[in-house]
């Protein structure tokens, strides 16, 4: 396994997922091929049954240049940990095995296989790419969906405002394990995510990456402003980078101000129906949450 620290410089030109049949401007799709360019091809990757195995298992157009396999819907961890297990008895040596699941596959029908594997501590990367609702099967909610968002099983209209819970933290409840290393990552944040990729492969143990990454036919935007509302959603504090080891949270961005909210929400569709009370509540909530972060974890 090679020391050399891959960084925005020196990132490789080889292609370990293209060629698939995303849409132009895919959170998830810019994911799983910034990601697999730190791992290398000497990666086992398993996706669930989501966007990522529709768009990359397209026979005979296949987009993966390294091993893929698709699992269950909520079996992404368990195929994982089988994996992983069947590379050690085999004697493999300089390997990485990674899994990359959308936020309904990690945080709800997915959070049993991921609670286990990492009370076993495999050695495994697991990486979830959170476009916040079930885009694959029709835009439903998901319980990583943000307050307010329009899904279609949320709807928004005289009767009706949308989605009434907030955002599960993934990323705490996989620290609450006391994982050996966690983080978030954005797509807007390009640099900090090959570092913390770059981390997770040095782990040995279960490594968690829950990854900001924007879907416009979800969301309601031009496909050519996913960078730019990874950025928003970073500088308007509803994302936030940080990172989970050796029992410790630390916050890798500290904003002393932030944008205003509405210049990320009114970039979107799913959002269009906001009013200043439901805006009230989505400021409460992320107030709320960076106070914690800046009271609590390491800054």
């Amino acid at each position: 396994m090679s020391s050399k620290k891959v960084n925005i410089r020196n990132i490789t030109q080889d292609e370990y997922f293209f060629g698939h049949k995303a849409c132009g401007g895919c959170g998830g799709s810019l994911t799983l091929r910034l990601a697999l360019k730190v791992l290398g091809q000497r990666s086992f990757t398993v996706v669930p049954a989501g966007c990522m195995s529709a768009v990359g298992f397209v026979y005979p157009q296949m987009a993966f240049g390294v091993n893929a396999i698709i699992s269950s819907f909520p079996g992404t961890a368990s195929m994982l940990s089988g994996v992983a297990a069947g590379a050690r008895a085999l004697g493999l040596k300089d390997y990485h095995t990674v899994g990359f699941a959308g936020d309904g596959g990690t945080a709800d029908i997915g959070l049993q296989a991921l609670s286990g594997a990492i009370d076993r501590n495999d050695k495994i990367i697991y990486i979830c790419y959170d476009n916040e609702a079930y885009m694959n099967t029709g835009v439903q909610k998901s319980s990583l969906t943000p307050y307010g968002a329009l899904t279609t099983t949320t709807p928004a209209g005289k009767n009706a405002k949308g989605t009434l819970t907030h955002k599960k933290s993934m990323f705490e409840i996989a620290a609450a394990h006391d994982i050996p290393y966690a983080a978030t990552a954005s797509i807007g944040a390009v640099s900090d995510l090959l570092k913390k990729v770059e981390k997770a492969k040095q782990v040995d143990g279960t490594s968690y990456i829950h990854i900001y990454a924007p879907c416009h036919v979800g969301w309601g935007f031009d496909s050519a402003k996913t960078v730019e509302i990874s950025r928003k959603a970073l500088s308007c504090g509803l994302w936030y980078l940080a990172e989970y080891e050796n029992g410790e949270f630390t916050l890798n961005q500290n904003p002393k101000e932030f944008s205003p909210i509405e210049e990320y929400l009114n970039t979107q569709a799913r959002f269009k129906h906001i009013t200043e009370e439901e805006l009230k509540i989505i400021k409460t909530a992320r107030d709320k949450q960076w106070e914690k972060m800046r009271t609590k974890w390491t800054v």
